[in-house]
Formats: C-alpha cells, structure tokens, sequence
C-alpha cells in the first residue's frame, strides 16, 4: 500500500473511529462500531478484538474462532504496551497492565503500517476510556434516579414486608444481580432473617449470625465483596446446598441505625457478568443507609401501632358496661351491633347513666377507634357562637378571630362527633347542623372554601325529643336524622343489685389509684346503697365511692361511711323511690329517705327532727331502729 493510500485511509479510519465514539454509550457498544469501522476500511482483512477475562481470553468480536487468532502476540502486546506483528498478524494494544488487557487483531500485517497502527491504538484505547466513562455515568444517573424514587417510595409504606421485598427487588435488578435479601437482625435468637429470601419457598431464610459473609459484615460494620477467585470458606456454602443454589459473586453491606448500631445486613447474589464492582458497592452501602432509615421508621410506626392499639383496647376495656340487669345486657349487645357500623346513634337518659360512656364505647369498637373521638356540650354553647364552634371561621371573620379555627367537625374528621345535649340546641342551630349532616361539607364563618368531612355523628340527651318536636322546640327533620338507632339508658334506681356491681368496681378502680386494697361492703351498706333513690344515677355512685375509697381507713365500709348527698333538686320533693320494689320495701325506703331528709336538715338533732316530723323523739328511735337506721 502506497504513503499516499495509506495516508488516506488513516484519515478515512480515524474519522470512523471517531463517529464510532461518538455514537457508543457503552464500551459493548464501542467495541461493536469501532469493529465495523476497521473491517470497512481494510475490506478483505481479519478483523477480531479479543480480551482477557480472568485466566482466560475471549472474543468480543472476529471474524474467526479463538483458536485461529495469535492469543500470545496478544498478550506480549498488552503486556508491552506496543503495536507488535508476527505469523501476518498485527496485534494493537487498546488496554493492559493495570486493565483488563483487550487487543485488536489485524491480518494481514501490512494493511497498516506502524505509525497508523499506533495511531489507530491511542484512538481505541480513548474511544473505550470514553464509552466506559459514558456507561459509569449514565449507569449512576440511572441509580440516583432509581434511589431517589425508591427512598420517596419506601417513606409511604408503613408495610415492613412489602417494604423489605421492594428493597431487595429494587436492588437485585439496578445492581444486575440475581436475586437478593435484607437480612434483619434478631439478636436475642443469634440470627439473621432473611426478609424476603428471594427464590427461597415461603421467603423466610434463617442464618447464624456468626457465619458466612453476613456475618463478617454484621459483625465488623464494613461492606464486603466476593467472587468465585477468593476464598470458598467465606461463604456459608451449607445454605446454598440446601436450597440448591451456587453463589458466584455476591456484595454485601451493613444496615446500620441513626447511631450506627446495626440493624442487619443488605446482600445481592450473583451479577450478571460475573464480579460486582467498587461501584456496585458504593451504590449498595446509599441504597442501604436509606433502607436503614426506612426501616427502622417503619419498625418505630409499627411499635407506636400496637401502642396505639394496647392503649385504645385498656380504655375500651374500661369504659364496659358494667352490670347485668337485663337493660345493661340488651344495651351491650346492641352496642356491640351498631358500633362497627356508620349508623348515626341517638342515646336517651337521665343526668349520670353514662351517655358520654357508650358514645365512647361505640366509637372505640368501631372501625374509627384509631381515629379522633371529639365531644361538644351544645347547651354550654352561645348560639352566637355555635355557627363557629362547630364549623370553625376564617381570621376576622367577626371581632374576636383573631387567626383561623377548625370546627369540631374538621377537628373529628375520620373519627366521631358526640353531640351531647343536643336538646338544648337552638332552632337556628338545629338548621344549620341539619345541612351539615345532609351534605358532609362545611364552610367556615367568613369563609367560602366547602370543606369535605367524614364524621360518624351520635347525639345525646336527657330531654324527651318527641315532646320538644311537638311543642316546635326540636326540628322534626333532624330528629329522624339523628335517630336511626336509639339507645334508652335506665336510670341507676331501675337496675337492681346493678348498684353493688358498680360500687365494688368503683371500690377496685380508685383503690388501684392510691395503692390501698380496695374495702368490701358490709351487709348494712349495701342495703343502704339499694334503697336509695340515686337522682344523680350512675355519676353520684360513682362520687360516693370516690369519697369512700379515699375517706375510710377500715378494711369494710359500713353503713354510717356512706354520706349521701341530697339532689337539690329533690330537697322539697317526695324522694324518688326505684320501681322494682314491693310495696313494702319501698314504703320502709320513702320513710328512711324522709327521715333522714330531716335529721340532716337539723344538723343530726333528733329532738329537732322528731318535732319537724311531729313526733316524739323516743318514737322517732324506735322508728329509725325499726328501719335499719343508725343513730
């Protein structure tokens, strides 16, 4: 070949070689083009381009088969560096020493001479540089973007394991890795849980915490990596035996903690082309820190769940209806009924019978126990202020908004509103609530924005609603909304030995408060706590018993610790006298009431009291001993 030709086709080819680096995004691709650029300019010439893979040569393209081509002249070009010819083989060095030697063939040897082929060698060799510099940073933006997208994944999912299966798939498949596993640490069992142990039946692997390469990273902290040229005792060869699984290469790092204490181990199995890389590590060690943080987050909502869930079952279990008079049972069961389901509940009964308790308990055994249980007293609520109350206002919407307020339904959205006394309610009010509760949305005073709630409404009241719908007082139309289920509470005075259930709970729950063995009930007291009226019901039990418990010093509580308190309501009336008596039990519980209405009344001067009964003192003991009345 001639200067002149020769010359020609060394510009003709680097200009191949350069569109050939410019068109490569990976050093396959390079090799590929750069390949196709030489066999097209030196026509009917051998063309191979072959590289060492461990201990052995390969081809990554030629027009032949390896045992045709000069695989020593390949290596003595590598390993000199150098454009070397011999048996009518060119041999170009495109990388060595240091790099994994690659090399491009040519035959014959003098389609290129010297300065072109060393030419031809520094363009190969900055070509490869570039495709592979190319690949690495397109490969990082790709794993960046992927670790981004995965970390904004991985802190929405409060689902440990569908969380561990996405790291470990995520992982598996940017790393070119065949399968992998996040191994949690159980320090109490000495054991590394594999979650999930991918292709591993039922997903659950168990290793010893002291074995193998997760072991080693477990225990030293640092990041590991192996391959089929190191040491085959590394590995916990046992396990793969067993799920008939060869490991050729693996990367394994640590899952460390916020204070660097570890949480267990991240490893990929077996990359697709045979070693995992610093890279691959590097990567692995930013996928872990995130994983680490998702989670323990995860673990740390998980512990507050079933927090949550302890708490929200102990307050259940203390708010039971106690008792087992056949009103408390039928009202059990229909609470156990109504309460998973969105049915608005009205709940009827005097003063005390416990009409916030079953509010209460119908919300902690339905499905929105885990959210908001809000309470609002309509009676000590200005209908001026209702409006504002309940549906919040904007800032300055009247003189004293003085920022924005969410109302009582944005605050229990999710959750249940009590609206307790709702007899009280105002007309207006009533109007208003009424277009809340058919359209579940709200607009706050001096604003414009409908606001969406989700709110399970129940109502209570110690008012007779039908009566007040007659007489115009309560609208008739919300009276049907509000009353899809009733719930009508008995009165203390009609539930029978119910009186001793609760007291003796009372007794047991505040003794628990002050750390003193509760006191038993002598048969004196108790009969005194049956024959009492209970205006104030189950709330002036309960105070009593509150009064008891930390007033008496005596293991049994008798019949003079019980200081009852007058209902001022009934202080001029007929006492209140409950409806399951016989005639005779409650003509003796009027004449004890009554009696000791008057002592009372005189300061406990019998003489004072005989006389405002018209009596005389003498008979008047006699009739107290006769009832059962202490002095």
């Amino acid at each position: 070949m001639t200067s002149s030709s020769q010359s020609g086709t060394g510009c003709s080819i680097a200009s191949e070689l350069l569109a050939a680096i410019a068109r490569s995004k990976t050093a396959s691709e390079f090799r590929e083009h750069a390949l196709a650029a030489v066999g097209g300019q030196f026509g009917q010439a051998r063309v191979a381009w072959v590289h060492q893979h461990g201990a052995h040569w390969e081809v990554a393209g030629s027009a032949g088969s390896l045992a045709q081509l000069p695989i020593e002249l390949a290596a003595s070009s590598c390993e000199q560096m150098s454009v070397l010819s011999a048996g009518g083989w060119l041999a170009v060095p495109i990388a060595g020493r240091l790099q994994a030697p690659e090399v491009l063939l040519l035959s014959p040897a003098n389609m290129v001479d010297a300065d072109e082929a060393e030419a031809m060698s520094h363009m190969l060799r900055s070509g490869l540089v570039i495709a592979k510099d190319n690949s690495e940073l397109q490969s990082r933006v790709e794993q960046l973007q992927t670790l981004l997208q995965l970390a904004a994944d991985w802190q929405q999912s409060h689902d440990l394991t569908e969380l561990l299966s996405n790291m470990a798939v995520a992982a598996a498949r940017v790393l070119h890795g065949d399968r992998a596993s996040i191994f949690l640490w159980d320090k109490s069992a000495n054991q590394l849980v594999g979650h999930p142990a991918m292709g591993v039946e039922g997903g659950d692997l168990r290793i010893r915490d002291d074995q193998g390469i997760a072991g080693l990273v477990l225990k030293s902290g640092q990041a590991e990596r192996w391959d089929m040229s190191g040491d085959p005792g590394a590995i916990n060869a046992k396990v793969g035996q067993q799920l008939g699984y060869t490991t050729r290469s693996l990367v394994a790092v640590p899952l460390l903690d916020r204070r660097h204490r570890p949480l267990g181990v991240f490893e990929v199995l077996n990359h697709r082309s045979g070693q995992f890389t610093s890279e691959d590590e590097r990567f692995l060690s930013e996928m872990a820190r995130h994983a680490a943080a998702a989670v323990e987050n995860t673990q740390h909502i998980a512990s507050l769940i079933k927090s949550r869930d302890r708490l929200v079952q102990s307050v259940s279990e203390s708010l039971q209806l106690i008792g087992d008079c056949p009103q408390i049972r039928a009202l059990r069961d229909t609470v156990a009924r109504v309460a998973p389901t969105e049915l608005a509940v009205l709940i009827l009964g005097e003063n005390g019978t416990g009409k916030e308790v079953i509010a209460r308990s119908l919300h902690l055994q339905s499905n929105r126990r885990d959210q908001a249980f809000v309470a609002v007293n309509c009676a000590a609520i200005a209908e001026t202020l209702l409006e504002s109350e309940l549906f919040g206002h904007e800032k300055g919407a009247f003189t004293d908004a003085v920022s924005e307020r969410a109302g009582k339904f944005e605050l229990a959205t999710g959750g249940t509103l009590l609206l307790d006394e709702i007899g009280e309610m105002s007309v207006g009010g009533q109007a208003k609530l009424l277009r809340v509760l058919e359209d579940k949305v709200v607009v706050r005073v001096g604003g414009s924005k409908s606001i969406q709630t989700d709110v399970r409404v129940i109502a209570a009241t110690n008012q007779d609603l039908v009566k007040l719908v007659r007489e115009k007082r309560f609208r008739e139309d919300l009276y049907f909304r509000l009353n899809v289920v009733t719930l009508q509470l008995p009165p203390m005075r009609e539930r029978g030995d119910d009186v001793i259930v609760l007291a003796e709970h009372f007794l047991q729950q505040f003794g628990h408060q002050i750390g003193r063995p509760p006191p038993t009930l002598s048969a004196a007291a108790r009969k005194r706590l049956l024959a009492h009226a209970w205006p104030g019901n189950v709330r002036e039990l309960r105070n009593l018993m509150e009064r008891v418990a930390y007033l008496t010093s005596g293991p049994v509580v008798e019949e003079s610790d019980l200081a009852f308190v007058l209902s001022p309501l009934s202080s001029g009336d007929v006492a209140h006298v409950p409806a399951n008596m016989t005639l005779a039990d409650a003509t003796s519980t009027f004449q004890r009431q009554y009696i000791a209405r008057h002592v009372e009344s005189a300061s406990g001067n019998l003489a004072a009291a005989a006389k405002q009964l018209g009596m005389h003192r003498s008979n008047l003991y006699r009739k107290m001993q006769q009832l059962g009345m202490s002095e």
